[in-house]
């Protein structure tokens, strides 16, 4: 029986809502694109900004800061070194990528049925990335802990709308900053068996995340497959420090996946215009690019651009402005002139709290982020506070419109059925087409249905507890945890896992630092 409360019903309609979003979809390994990418700049525009940042490379250069292996790789490619700084001949980092660097590749997960495409016209959807708060409406923002990162791993899993479970999607803050990676890591290989990312916080991190890898699917079988993604973020402006790097060198020698990104906030760490910080974008990202390509040729690498606006009054970052999202279709164009996998977007808002805010701009960076053809979107789901909280809510009301970004990316409906030309034919003028075979076909999957949004009428809606999306969502999130069953795994494989942190944890000291 539902029951009663101060004269209105709880339950109903909300709980309809939670199963549905758990259960009532067909999942699908990531989408696949029917429409062309957007563009916003011509071809003789484009090529202009790849001159440009040609001569970026060429008379400033990128500082590669306390990593002298890369020093010499590109000493010996014909680069010029001039003490930590790099200068690239005209053309030669774009070379040393196109040279080597694929197109598109394939990220296996523990699951075959969950690997991914990465490149062409697939689009990847992963939750945000690197949030050291969390937030819900029952406690409020708070530091993240292992429970929380094990959540989201688990709603992250349980969705068919997110392709792949990320990375490090909260900061468990009750663990020691150098042993919460090995945390991190178990969780995305025990708690899901979609394709995860790895650490890259320290190179021995990075170290610590192949060895489990290697353990999980075999040595050899990593040897020659793709198994993880991890982000390397330049120290912009133009700088790679030995920490990215040194993680992204890790990756690339094991044949891993790299997302060079250069970390932008435009009119601070870029000019403050479109092109301008396109241009430094592609410079940084080439120069990422170039450095894994020479640490092994062929190592698979995604050109990542994550550049926001700032507020010229008080210089904090905002989001779901038009200027990033022109510098978003910008750069995915010039990745496909480079011929990499693009990385950027997501559902990424300066709000506190999943408001109308949090909303729009949310809605005003995922709209270019599909429309330009965005292949690997890291910031999909629960991002609040410019990337500090990580909101389970907001995870809620993303990954309903995650869905409705898969039905849109199926393009316009072209066959026979899609043309309704016999339902045209044989309907009389006047009369509705409710009752028409060719509706009653297409009943069930006519149109896209939000799993949370409310489009009753009013009084069913205030009968039924007059809930908000919020709170909604706020029932979905603890019915899908309630339900959560984990994937299967090899016991003995799981056990080594086990071992293997254990033993490594025991043999250095906590830090907190």
């Amino acid at each position: 029986m539902t029951e009663v409360v101060g004269g209105r019903r709880s339950g109903g309609r909300a709980a309809r809502q939670a199963a549905r979003a758990i259960s009532n979809a067909v999942s699908v390994p990531y989408i696949t694109r029917k429409m062309s990418p957007f563009e916003v700049l011509s071809e003789e525009h484009l090529s202009l900004i790849e001159e440009n940042a040609d001569t970026v490379l060429e008379q400033v250069g990128i500082d590669f800061r306390d990593t002298p292996e890369a020093l010499t790789l590109f000493r010996d490619a014909g680069a010029d070194i001039d003490g930590e700084r790099v200068r690239f001949p005209r053309g030669l980092a774009r070379q040393l990528v196109q040279a080597s660097a694929p197109a598109q590749f394939t990220q296996v997960a523990r699951n075959p049925e969950n690997n991914v495409e990465i490149g062409g016209m697939n689009t990847v959807f992963a939750p945000a990335y690197g949030s050291p708060f969390v937030y819900d409406l029952d406690n409020g923002r708070r530091y993240g802990t292992i429970e929380d990162f094990r959540n989201f791993v688990k709603l992250t899993y349980m969705t068919p709308f997110l392709h792949h479970s990320g990375g490090t999607v909260c900061e468990p803050v009750d663990i020691a900053v150098n042993k919460r990676h090995y945390d991190m890591v178990y969780a995305h290989m025990r708690y899901s068996d979609k394709a995860f990312m790895g650490s890259v916080t320290h190179p021995s991190r990075a170290e610590d995340t192949v060895a489990m890898a290697r353990i999980l699917f075999g040595s050899d079988f990593l040897e020659e497959n793709t198994a993880i993604v991890s982000l390397a973020n330049a120290n912009s402006p133009l700088v790679w420090d030995s920490t990215m790097l040194g993680a992204a060198k890790v990756y690339a020698e094991a044949n891993q996946g790299v997302l060079i990104t250069p970390f932008i906030l435009a009119g601070a760490m870029s000019p403050a215009t479109v092109v301008g910080a396109a241009t430094q974008t592609l410079a940084e990202a080439l120069a990422g690019m170039a450095f894994c390509q020479l640490v092994r040729p062929g190592a698979p690498v995604i050109l990542g651009s994550f550049a926001s606006s700032m507020s010229m009054q008080s210089g904090a970052p905002t989001f779901g402005t038009p200027e990033p999202a022109l510098i978003l279709y910008v750069m995915a164009a010039l990745a496909r002139r480079l011929g990499v996998p693009f990385r950027s977007g997501g559902a990424l808002t300066a709000s506190k709290i999943a408001d109308a805010q949090g909303a729009y701009e949310s809605a005003n960076t995922m709209q270019p982020t599909m429309l330009a053809g965005v292949n690997f979107v890291l910031h999909t789901a629960g991002w609040l506070e410019g990337g500090l909280s990580m909101g389970y809510e907001k995870f809620i009301l993303d990954v309903d419109q995650a869905a409705a970004w898969h039905a849109f990316a199926k393009g316009v409906d072209m066959t026979p059925n899609g043309q309704a030309i016999d339902a045209l034919l044989t309907n009389e003028p006047g009369v509705h087409f409710l009752g028409h075979p060719h509706t009653l076909a297409n009943f069930e999957d006519a149109f896209w249905r939000s799993s949370n949004a409310d489009n009753g009428s009013f009084e069913q809606w205030d009968l039924e507890g007059a809930k908000d999306a919020n709170q909604r969502a706020n029932a979905v999130w603890k019915k899908m945890l309630a339900d959560y069953e984990p994937p299967p795994i090899d016991d003995a494989v799981d056990a080594e896992l086990l071992e293997f942190i254990e033993r490594k944890k025991d043999s250095f000291p906590d830090s907190f630092s």
